[in-house]
């Protein structure tokens, strides 16, 4: 069974992040399963710290990019929204090149809130990243 709402928008999600950080950042969202959604990003000059490797606040941004697009699509968008609560984040691994790849799965779909875990791997499919943010699910104001 599907978590999302009415399907995952890829084309949507991909013309959104076009000018904006998710953009300028290179990250990816490059598939929607039926209970989870997967994105990569690249490590470069971008998302590196001036020590060479992959920043900390890069691979938060790529975690809670996934956690808010999961969400945004969990639910009727014609009545809620949804947004960041809370992240933690434990940087595991170094990674000074390629790409990394996060796969985020949520942990709670409940009416007021979202938990999501994040796991973020290098290209040897080792975790260099595990985060968890928490969304609250809001009521959308009727617009005039």
């Amino acid at each position: 069974m599907s978590i999302w709402f009415d399907g995952f928008p890829m084309d949507y999600a991909v013309e959104r992040a076009k000018d904006s950080m998710i953009g300028h950042l290179g990250i990816e969202v490059i598939e929607a399963g039926d209970d989870y959604l997967k994105a990569r990003m690249p490590v470069d000059r971008r998302t590196k710290q001036p020590a060479g490797v992959l920043h900390g606040g890069a691979s938060v941004t790529l975690a809670e990019t996934l956690a808010s697009w999961g969400a945004a699509f969990c639910v009727d968008r014609t009545k809620h929204h949804c947004v960041g609560l809370e992240v933690n984040a434990n940087h595991l691994r170094p990674v000074s090149g390629g790409f990394v790849t996060a796969v985020a799965r949520p942990i709670h779909l409940g009416h007021t809130t979202h938990v999501w875990e994040i796991r973020i791997s290098d290209e040897h499919d080792k975790l260099v990243c595990i985060a968890r943010i928490t969304m609250a699910v809001l009521a959308t104001a009727m617009q005039y």
